[in-house]
């Protein structure tokens, strides 16, 4: 069946319009440069938050008569940003004078009332460590690339949380962006004065921060790269295009490298396949649009798609090409590229998992498992004629030792498995086939080749099928046949195909 042509759909985002909901507090910057802090305490928890404040620039007044050594040694130590102040005497009502915050390590909820009365008084925002009712404000935990500066709040409610996701933050951003954000501010004045508000400045931003998180060291110099990235930005029609993977459907499965390609688009070319929360990470102003590409449908034609990346690049704009899977596998992504090339449109490619990756991971199963396969290949289920591949190496498929998974293959199933039987292999090889990979619908067929055309059926066609071929599937063949323990899904799959072989 020949799949019909349409044009291009623009799709509006699924966001809901915006508006904040309820916030447990507000998160605020609050500087802190050259004024005065009053810290109550003398403990190693009120020298973590001395440590802190200085660190922010602020002049910290330290109220103890004595001092456990680790804050001692911060006195001596000092602060590189801010200045520390020790008084060797408790607190009193003067002693917020002047004062921007009020911080304090009481020893009772006695004397937490007294220090909390006293600022409020004088009219300044007081925190009682690690108690919550006393707090006017609390700390967060912090991801430090000054300039840059991430704060994390639960609200008191689950501080370990909080850590477990400034870990997570720490590991996503390179440690080289404090350098580039202090660059940041240094070129700012001229892209201000030079470039026209909008995309001028907006292209001169994206690349800047391509550079920041591309591992590159900042340059000392500044003028060769506010020369380069400034002539960019102004050039007319100086448009490129990025080919991305959207990896087979569960957008956790996006790399960080997609994931900034989609939030710095101004136009998204996406496929039917491509899930809606993937979409959902782009820049809430990117324009979408929907190109169809999915076998046995209607369709946009791929010169539509080509002809129409290049007319948007060449009106400066930074289209996205976001494909399901990997571009550079089953996805046309040379063509593409081809295309692009010869029409001097400067273009580049974010690799995605692939399908045959992402059902190896679900499954289990290593496609490469040294005791049962030495290679993989991954063969098109279907050739342009809408049969079976006549250029593929059908016999050299047959080696026992090597893993095949076939993509598109759902609608010739049948003709795979007589092909392959022909071609000498058992139709007792063990054969997996996955519908919806990673997705909510996922479901799965384990069998044997000479039952893969039912078991293909029972799957149906409305989602994509991978049909994986090979002795390494010979564990999830075992494991139905022997009736073993299986996952929830499992179960439910199993139902599913009972009775398929």
């Amino acid at each position: 069946m020949t799949p019909t042509s349409r044009k291009p759909v623009e799709v509006e985002s699924r966001r809901r319009p915006a508006h904040v909901g309820a916030l447990a507090s507000l998160p605020l910057f609050f500087p802190l440069q050259g004024r005065k802090v009053l810290l109550a305490g003398g403990t190693e928890a009120a020298a973590w938050k001395a440590e802190l404040l200085a660190a922010a620039g602020a002049e910290v007044h330290v109220y103890a008569v004595d001092l456990e050594p680790s804050f001692a040694a911060l006195l001596v130590s000092g602060s590189a940003a801010g200045r520390l102040v020790h008084h060797a005497k408790p607190w009193t009502p003067a002693s917020f004078d002047g004062a921007a915050l009020a911080i304090a390590d009481a020893r009772s909820d006695g004397e937490a009332e007294a220090f909390v009365h006293a600022a409020r008084q004088s009219g300044v925002p007081v925190n009682v460590i690690d108690n919550p009712p006393f707090c006017d404000f609390q700390f967060g935990s912090i991801v430090n690339r000054s300039p840059v500066v991430i704060g994390i709040s639960t609200n008191g409610v689950a501080p370990i949380l909080g850590q477990a996701i400034r870990r997570r933050i720490e590991t996503l951003l390179p440690q080289s962006l404090q350098i580039w954000a202090g660059l940041a501010g240094r070129v700012r004045g001229r892209a201000l004065s030079f470039l026209k508000a909008g995309q001028e400045r907006r292209r001169f931003w994206e690349r800047f921060t391509d550079l920041a998180f591309s591992g590159r060291d900042a340059p000392e110099e500044t003028g060769e790269l506010e020369s380069s990235l400034l002539g960019e930005a102004r050039a007319s029609g100086s448009g490129r295009v990025t080919l991305v993977g959207a990896g087979p459907g569960d957008a956790e499965y996006l790399t960080l490298k997609a994931v900034r390609a989609l939030q710095a688009a101004d136009v998204i070319l996406f496929d039917d396949l491509v899930d809606d929360a993937v979409l959902e990470l782009a820049r809430r102003e990117a324009k979408r649009l929907l190109v169809g590409k999915r076998g046995g449908r209607e369709s946009c034609r791929q010169e539509d798609i080509n002809a129409m990346m290049v007319r948007l690049a060449r009106q400066g704009k930074h289209v996205v090409r976001l494909k399901s899977g990997d571009p550079m596998i089953f996805g046309r992504g040379g063509e593409e590229l081809d295309r692009l090339a010869a029409e001097g449109i400067a273009a580049s490619v974010v690799p995605g998992i692939t399908a045959a990756s992402a059902m190896a991971a679900r499954l289990g199963i290593s496609l490469t498992h040294r005791d049962h396969a030495q290679s993989v290949r991954f063969v098109t289920g279907h050739g342009r004629h809408g049969d079976l591949p006549d250029t593929v190496d059908w016999h050299g498929l047959t080696d026992a030792a090597t893993t095949t998974v076939f993509y598109m293959g759902a609608r010739m199933a049948g003709k795979i498995s007589a092909k392959l039987i022909s071609e000498g292999m058992s139709p007792h090889m063990p054969v997996v086939a996955v519908a919806a990979v990673s997705r909510k619908g996922e479901r799965k067929w384990v069998g044997t080749l000479g039952a893969l055309a039912a078991g293909v059926d029972r799957l149906g066609l409305e989602d994509p099928v991978l049909i994986g071929v090979g002795s390494v599937f010979r564990e999830n063949l075992s494991r139905k046949e022997a009736g073993a323990p299986q996952t929830a899904r499992e179960d439910a799959l199993q139902m599913q195909v009972a009775g398929s072989l």
